[in-house]
């Protein structure tokens, strides 16, 4: 049994997509007269993976069930594929197989009090969880304070919950925020596709995807660009309301949990001696002195 034809339509694009990204002077290919298309040609990927045209048209029309991993693995060599990328690809072929083979949607599942623990315990570092949606499920004192205009904005659900990619195509207040909004926008959009990838059947997912395609348009064209990002890491520079300018180091990392969950520990911290760090260490003075915020981490699960 084949995939539907909305998944059909993710590998379309997506291979579509980095395949006219690369030029045929990049991977070593002569060129000749006019080129309607930008980037490869199809019969230029089939003859850089080692396939025939006829199979590489068929696998980027969408028909990718059954299709071996070694095959998959050369077609990524052949487009350049980064390794978040790669990973994307071979989550779409997962997704493929036939309704017996799929891994069950991973459910929702509560933080652990030992993460809570880690997290509180991070006194001079901004820590908090999110889910592949984007949901913070977990924080510290100073992520609320860090993320005032987050926790606070109107995006945030009546559990209190905040959603990062909510807050940032849907609260005009984040484009003064997040100095580099547009890096931030991009950033999210891609985690997003890569999450629909490893989890095509979260319903919650989708909802949250057809919001932001239907009241976005930064969203919608950031989706169609079929970017995918799940590692990630760098500088973020932020307007906060009470401390002024901060230019912050973040790293995230995969924090495996129960029942297939994979969420993100993000951490953000001030390079020391910087005027960043003094104004860090004011946040978290602030932070200690204010009671727990009603929709705390511990009461978001």
């Amino acid at each position: 049994m084949d995939q539907p034809a909305d998944h059909r339509t993710e590998i379309r694009d997506f291979l579509a997509s980095r395949r006219a990204k690369i030029t045929p002077e990049e991977v070593g290919l002569p060129t000749s007269g006019r080129r309607r298309v930008p980037g490869l040609r199809r019969e230029e990927v089939a003859v850089l993976a080692g396939v025939s045209t006829e199979w590489y048209t068929r696998l980027e029309k969408g028909h990718i069930s059954g299709v071996s991993e070694d095959v998959i693995e050369a077609v990524a060599r052949a487009l350049q594929l980064d390794e978040d990328e790669r990973t994307y690809l071979f989550d779409l072929a997962r997704a493929a197989k036939p309704a017996h083979r799929r891994p069950t949607r991973r459910k929702d599942v509560p933080i652990p009090p030992g993460v809570r623990w880690m997290l509180d315990s991070m006194t001079m570092g901004s820590a908090s969880v999110q889910n592949g949606r984007q949901d913070v499920v977990a924080d510290n004192p100073l992520a609320r304070s860090l993320f005032a205009p987050l926790f606070d904005s109107a995006t945030t659900d009546k559990r209190g919950r905040a959603n990062f990619a909510r807050y940032i195509f849907l609260d005009p207040g984040s484009q003064h925020f997040f100095v580099d909004w547009d890096k931030a926008a991009g950033t999210t959009a891609a985690l997003l596709r890569a999450e629909a990838g490893r989890e095509p059947h979260d319903k919650a997912l989708r909802d949250l995807i057809g919001d932001l395609s239907t009241l976005s348009p930064e969203f919608r064209a950031r989706w169609a660009a079929h970017d995918v990002r799940i590692h990630h890491a760098g500088i973020k520079r932020l307007r906060h309301p009470e401390v002024g300018p901060l230019e912050l180091t973040y790293h995230s990392l995969a924090l495996p949990l129960p029942g297939r969950a994979v969420h993100d520990l993000t951490i953000y911290t001030a390079e020391p001696g910087t005027p960043s760090e003094d104004r860090l260490k004011l946040l978290t003075s602030l932070a200690a002195t204010r009671p727990p915020a009603a929709g705390s981490s511990q009461d978001r699960e």
